[in-house]
């Protein structure tokens, strides 16, 4: 299982907001591309970004700072979130290095967007579903819909998205400890690999996760705990590549 830190970016800077609230931030950088070494020589293995005002806007606003990460460690993986509304948007991101455009709330406004990207990207589309008490939520995490986020996931499981990033919103940024229950009923309702978002604290918490790798989480984003030193990303990843305990049956 993949352990991937989280630069969430507001205004130029790296900051992490309480449940999506843009309201409640916490800022813990002024140079994200120092940032995202900062994780690099921890030997992180892929980066998710997220492009906060992007998310609200529509559009991207902080692109810039994404581009210039992308361009500084052009071998690393990148995940991108937050803005990404069209094709004309993925193509740019694409073609600056980025490896994964992640669609929120357009894919649930509008899933074409979805098809047509999975067409026209193959393996470069993910889908993020971000829910509260199993229902997707839209707009920033602002409006919450009647869309259950297994039928969701299924939906574009057809499509062939190459990953469903799922964030529990009760539980991001509020250093509780992620919905196990929940990633892994969702991992089990699909085989599109699913990637747990939101909640993780300590390296129990990963534990648990990985504990459940099996049903289908290949990787888990953390942000706030790396940040505020609750969780040593070096050795979060150790517990993630370790083999989970087996019981016999």
């Amino acid at each position: 299982m993949l352990l991937i830190p989280a630069i969430d970016l507001k205004d130029g800077r790296c900051v992490r907001l309480r449940q999506g609230r843009m309201d409640e931030e916490t800022v813990f950088s002024d140079d994200p591309v120092e940032m995202a070494g900062r994780w690099v020589r921890a030997g992180a293995r892929r980066l998710h970004l997220v492009d906060l005002n992007g998310a609200f806007a529509g559009k991207p606003v902080n692109d810039a700072a994404i581009r210039a990460i992308a361009a500084r460690y052009p071998e690393l993986p990148i995940q991108v979130g937050g803005g990404i509304r069209d094709e004309a948007t993925i193509a740019a991101y694409l073609q600056a290095g980025v490896a994964y455009c992640i669609i929120g709330t357009q894919a649930v406004k509008e899933p074409a967007l979805v098809t047509r990207a999975c067409r026209t990207f193959p393996g470069h589309i993910i889908v993020g579903l971000d829910a509260r008490e199993g229902q997707v939520a839209i707009e920033g995490w602002a409006e919450l819909t009647e869309h259950p986020v297994a039928a969701l996931a299924r939906r574009f499981e057809e499509d062939g998205v190459s990953a469903i990033v799922y964030t529990d919103i009760g539980r991001d940024g509020m250093m509780t400890g992620p919905n196990v229950a929940a990633t892994r009923a969702l991992a089990e309702a699909i085989a599109t690999p699913v990637i747990a978002s939101g909640g993780i604290t300590n390296l129990d918490d990963v534990r648990a996760l990985r504990a459940v790798a099996d049903s289908g989480i290949t990787a888990a984003i953390t942000g706030r705990a790396l940040y505020e030193g609750t969780l040593g990303f070096a050795a979060g990843q150790r517990i993630a590549d370790a083999e989970p305990a087996r019981t016999e049956p």
